[in-house]
C-alpha cells in the first residue's frame, strides 16, 4: 500500500496500507530468534508471529478484505495471493473510490490506473507478505510487546485463534489478531489504543484459503497496455547520516530500516524530499523531510485518521512531516529528537 506522504493517501490506499503494513520495510523478525515448542496457550510473541508469518508466504488464497477506521471510513479490496516459499505473487483489486489495481511478483510492484491509463512502477525492497505484521530483522519484540491468547471466534466461515499483543510501554498501541487455527494466517486484525478502543479493523469478509491461485496468469497481466504511460518511481536509496540528519537519542525499540531520497515532482516546487524509516518490529514511522516552502507549509500540527498520525512542523529551513500507526508521543520524540548535523 506506496509512496507518497501518507497524510494525502486515499481511503482506497489505505486498504492496501493494510495489506502490506508499509511494505517498503523488512520481513521476519521472529525468524532470527528462537521459539520454545508449547501448546496454543503458551505461545510467545515471536512464536504467533513466525507461525502467521510463514502462513501468508507459504499459503494460496483468494478473498475480500475490508479495512475500516474508527472516524468511519471504510475501504476494501479483493486479493488474489499465490503462495510459495521463496516467489510471491498477487493482485490487489481496491472496489472503493477510484478504479486500481497492484500487482506485485516479489519486489516489482506495479499499480494499474485505468482512468487515467498510467501504470506506476517500483521496487520495493523485501516488500513483505501479507498481513507482514513483521517489520523489521533483528529487533527483539519481546521487550516491548506480550501475545497472550485470549479465546477464540469464526471469521469468514473459519475457526481463528484471538491473540492480543499488548505493548509494554505507552510508545506504541496494542492489536487484536485473530489466526486461523488450522494454518496460521492472519484474517482479522484490530489496532488499539492504551484504553483498549478500536482505531482501526482490517478482516476478510470472504476468503477462500489454500485454492489455486495462477501465479503465471497474475505475472501476466503485469504487461502495461499499449498507450498507457508508465511512471517509475525515482526514489534514491541513501542514509540520513550522508543527508546531513540524524537523531539525538534513539526513541526505544524503533530502529532506522531505510533512507530514501526523493525528488521534487514534475512541475512541482522545492527540492524533493528525503524519506526516512523506523521500526520497533510491528509499528513503523516513516520521517519525511524537505525545504520549507511558505506557499506549501503553513499549517503544523498533528492530525489523526484511524490509527495513522500525522505530525507536522517546521524546523528552520526545513518541513518535518512524521506519520505512523502510533501513539502521538511517538512522532513527537521523534521529531523533538531530529537535528540538523551539517
Amino acid at each position: 500500500m506506496p509512496m507518497t506522504l501518507l497524510p494525502l493517501r486515499t481511503a482506497a490506499s489505505r486498504c492496501l496500507l493494510a495489506l502490506w503494513a508499509f511494505g517498503t520495510l523488512g520481513v521476519a523478525a521472529a525468524q532470527q530468534a528462537p521459539v520454545a515448542a508449547g501448546s496454543q496457550g503458551e505461545r510467545g510473541v515471536n512464536e504467533w508471529l513466525m507461525r502467521m508469518q510463514e502462513a501468508s508466504r507459504e499459503r494460496s488464497y483468494i478473498g475480500t478484505f475490508v479495512v475500516s477506521a474508527s472516524g468511519g471510513a471504510l475501504s476494501s479490496a479483493r486479493i488474489w495471493h499465490a503462495g510459495h516459499p521463496t516467489q510471491q505473487v498477487e493482485k490487489v483489486e481496491v472496489l472503493t473510490g477510484a478504479p486500481r489495481s497492484t500487482y506485485r511478483r516479489n519486489e516489482e510492484v506495479l499499480t494499474f490506473l485505468p482512468e487515467d491509463r498510467v501504470v506506476r512502477a517500483e521496487r520495493r525492497e523485501a516488500v513483505g507478505l501479507f498481513p507482514n505484521l513483521l517489520q523489521s530483522p533483528g529487533t527483539s519484540i519481546p521487550e516491548f510487546y506480550t501475545a497472550r491468547r485470549t479465546g477464540a471466534e469464526r471469521v469468514a466461515g473459519f475457526d481463528a485463534d484471538v491473540v492480543h499483543l499488548a505493548p509494554k510501554d505507552h510508545l506504541r498501541f496494542g492489536y487484536r489478531v485473530w489466526s486461523e487455527k488450522r494454518s496460521g494466517l492472519m484474517i482479522k486484525l484490530q489496532t488499539l489504543d492504551d484504553q483498549g478502543r478500536v482505531l482501526e479493523q482490517a478482516a476478510f469478509s470472504e476468503l477462500q484459503l489454500d485454492v489455486p491461485v495462477p501465479a503465471d496468469r497474475i505475472a501476466r497481466k503485469m504487461q502495461p497496455p499499449a498507450g498507457w504511460r508508465v511512471e517509475r518511481a525515482q526514489a534514491v536509496k541513501t542514509d540520513a547520516a550522508s543527508e546531513g540528519w540524524a537523531l539525538k537519542a534513539a526513541v526505544p525499540g524503533f530502529k532506522p530500516m531505510n533512507c530514501y531520497r526523493r525528488p521534487a515532482a514534475p512541475g512541482g516546487t522545492g527540492g524533493g524530499s528525503l524519506q526516512w524509516i523506523f521500526s520497533d518490529g510491528l509499528a513503523a514511522v516513516s520521517l519525511f523531510i524537505e525545504p520549507y516552502d511558505r506557499e506549501r507549509h503553513q499549517q503544523e500540527g498533528l492530525m489523526a485518521s484511524g490509527a495513522t498520525q500525522t505530525l507536522t512542523r517546521r524546523m528552520e529551513d526545513w518541513w518535518l512531516t512524521a506519520v505512523g500507526e502510533v501513539p502521538a508521543q511517538t512522532l513527537r520524540a521523534f521529531v523533538q529528537g531530529i537535528e540538523r548535523r551539517r
